[in-house]
């Protein structure tokens, strides 16, 4: 970009010679020829929702295929930067599933800020163990699968099911990417309430690996 401009100004220049305008002066000093810094940064500061995830579904994919173009050891890893209240689930499961699969090329370096709350929690986990960070002062919470529905008994029943499914996968995500086992997740999700957790208790059930 700056040599962009330091191109359209000597044009400039050299049009104006003959003219009685005011010179142009050009300074080429070290900063105006630096290249720019290549950001890898990703953030949801938002609830999980299927807009939102798409964007960060695509920005991952994307510096993923830079990745690819170089040498093994200049590869750079994508820093993703979380902050929510939860969300949708299905949503939750696409970019988790495009985390793991991307990781298997290029580190993912989660790091939870302010507050990483029911399905923020295995989006955290999913980075790449050893390189997941988390504010001090950052809320982790854990809690059942919530849902709504109304109608006919055979359609609750149904739903009722699809429910469960959901809170198997989610528990299967936990017990996948932290220390916890099915147990430790199943007696927190049958309290019923929302389990609150401070950056120490995150990083000792294995939620993340750093505080920060």
């Amino acid at each position: 970009m700056i040599n962009k401009i330091k191109k359209i100004l000597k044009s400039i220049l050299e049009e104006g010679k003959n003219s009685n305008t005011d010179k142009i002066v050009i300074l080429d000093s070290p900063m105006a020829t630096a290249p720019e810094p290549e950001l890898r940064l990703v953030g949801m500061f938002c609830e999980v929702v299927d807009e939102k995830v798409a964007e960060i579904v695509y920005a991952i994919l994307c510096l993923n295929e830079t990745n690819r173009m170089l040498p093994a050891d200049e590869k750079k890893p994508i820093d993703f930067y979380i902050s929510t209240y939860g969300g949708n689930a299905d949503d939750m499961f696409a970019l988790y599933d495009i985390m793991k699969q991307v990781e298997a090329e290029t580190e993912i370096h989660t790091i939870g800020v302010g507050k990483v709350m029911s399905a923020g929690v295995p989006i955290l986990a999913a980075g790449t163990k050893g390189k997941r960070k988390i504010g001090k002062n950052c809320r982790v919470m854990i809690h059942s699968v919530v849902a709504g529905q109304h109608g006919p008994l055979h359609n609750l029943v149904n739903e009722m099911q699809a429910v469960e499914q959901i809170q198997k996968m989610y528990i299967n995500c936990l017990v996948n990417e932290t220390k916890m086992t099915k147990k430790d997740v199943k007696n927190m999700l049958e309290r019923n309430l929302n389990v609150y957790l401070s950056a120490e208790e995150a990083v000792k059930l294995g939620i993340a690996d750093i505080i920060v």
